[in-house]
């Protein structure tokens, strides 16, 4: 088989990585100064089932600790020795199995042989395709929690917006996006909307029907969006930020040669090892929620997976393993540069906890809640969310740190806590793919052209909708004394 001139696999472009590598250094840098002038102060700890969580009446002012300037600047390799460094280097090794496994599902021509199976299958009826694609990536993040995990669905994601005429965005948009939607719009995700039940005392996923409505308003508002930006560029390619950019990209998928895929005896058993693979896949994927301990395993798992499927079809498309081991390596190669990304973003929340102010951070954010009424609360837990979103990203994590700070100051202002849970989930899962911080978006930028300030500028279009509604059903929450308590 004759191999094209165009590396396999996602390149993350010299521009976008060194227009990322600054934001993300400005912000190590905001972080360091912040230690400087914000006093250090401290909550005590305690273990409540088995994980620790802040006791709110603890906070003391202590005495700043000694962190150096110049550790600003090595605090992405001092993460990887702090208590994040394991999750961190599981998704490092994550992303990396993942690039190279793309590389050579791409090389071997099975994304290009699963897009044509998803067209025939809608019978060319390519808006009803990517709202259905939607929907379920957004089901994936509401109801189960998925998030991170689906990210080796991404490439085939994209292959598929260049097959109909559409861009990186859209690919995007239908995939990665949609999930974190539907995470943010949750209905039963055990990893916002379960844990911060928990600590507030509330049935678990309890208050469902109002959720239920607003994951209905938000596919609603997501789904108008991408639809109109779809067909926008469709009819005008080059109103697409990313035109430029991506056509080394689109080279590859278009024109697809039906005819050649299909003449192509050794495809069909590669296929059918890729879909054994791609449905195992799938199955970690929804059995994540319910099993507990496969959810610390989950990102190494998927990963191998992926590998194994794109190694796999590899060899019983007809390639050599030489050729598959260089289509890897292109692959890995490619993808490599977002692990620098990865540890600067990483060493944000580093930094602010090592300078000693993060409880510091959560006190003054309490402190200017307390005198709020009912709806300034929930707005202002939203906005606490948001904020410390910043600095860490995972969702139950968060909640443990800030929920028992915020819940009793909720019970003061006349917030029911089923309220303060809905606006601690809005503020955690709605800047999941906005801040430069998420090594989800980095990971997922890393795959693409497509350089953080053009994500931004076309997202906020998007966001300023989903906060606006955000802020109306918080309104409505607090008319209803949403509860049951």
């Amino acid at each position: 088989m004759e191999q094209t001139k165009v590396k396999a696999g996602a390149q993350i472009s010299r521009r976008a990585f060194i227009q990322s590598a600054v934001i993300l250094l400005v912000l190590m840098v905001a972080a360091g100064v912040a230690t400087r002038w914000v006093p250090a102060g401290r909550y005590a700890r305690v273990l409540e089932g088995g994980r620790e969580v802040i006791d709110p009446a603890t906070f003391e002012r202590v005495a700043r600790p000694d962190y150096p300037v110049w550790r600003w600047f090595v605090a992405p390799v001092e993460v990887l020795g702090s208590a994040d460094g394991l999750a961190l280097g599981a998704i490092i090794l994550f992303i990396l199995m993942v690039g190279g496994a793309f590389a050579v599902l791409e090389r071997c021509g099975i994304l290009k042989a699963v897009i044509l199976r998803l067209v025939r299958l809608f019978g060319g009826r390519k808006y009803r395709l990517l709202l259905v694609v939607s929907l379920f990536f957004m089901a994936l993040g509401g109801f189960f929690g998925i998030f991170e995990e689906v990210v080796p669905l991404i490439p085939l994601m994209l292959a598929l917006s260049y097959y109909l005429g559409w861009d990186t965005l859209v690919g995007l948009g239908m995939s990665i996006l949609a999930t974190n939607v539907g995470f943010s719009a949750a209905v039963t995700n055990p990893f916002t909307i379960g844990v911060a039940q928990q600590l507030a005392g509330l049935p678990l996923f309890s208050g469902a029907w109002l959720r239920l409505l607003i994951f209905a308003v938000m596919y609603g508002i997501f789904a108008v969006f991408l639809v109109n930006y779809a067909r926008r560029v469709e009819r005008h390619p080059e109103s697409s930020p990313v035109f430029t950019g991506e056509q080394a990209e689109r080279a590859r998928y278009q024109p697809l040669d039906v005819t050649a895929l299909e003449a192509a005896p050794a495809l069909g058993a590669a296929l059918r090892w890729f879909l054994v693979f791609l449905v195992l896949i799938l199955a970690v994927l929804v059995s994540v929620p319910f099993v507990p301990a496969l959810s610390q395993f989950a990102l190494p798992l998927l990963g191998v997976l992926f590998l194994s499927a794109g190694l796999g079809a590899g060899r019983f498309s007809g390639f050599s393993w030489q050729a598959v081991g260089a289509a890897l390596w292109e692959g890995v190669v490619g993808i490599a540069p977002g692990v620098i990304l990865i540890l600067m973003a990483a060493s944000v929340k580093h930094i602010v906890v090592s300078g000693g102010i993060m409880d510091t951070l959560l006190y003054s954010a309490s402190g200017v809640m307390a005198g709020a009424g009912p709806f300034g609360a929930a707005l202002l837990i939203y906005v606490t969310a948001l904020f410390i979103e910043l600095f860490i990203s995972s969702g139950s994590a968060k909640a443990f740190l800030i929920l028992p700070i915020l819940l009793p100051l909720a019970d003061l202002a006349g917030v029911t806590r089923q309220v303060a849970v809905l606006a601690y989930c809005f503020g955690d899962g709605f800047s999941n793919l906005a801040y430069p911080t998420n090594p989800v978006l980095l990971i997922s930028l890393g795959m693409t052209t497509v350089s953080y300030p053009k994500w931004l500028r076309w997202l906020l279009r998007l966001w300023i909708w989903v906060i606006l509604a955000s802020v109306v059903f918080l309104g409505l929450a607090v008319a209803l004394h949403y509860g049951p308590f």
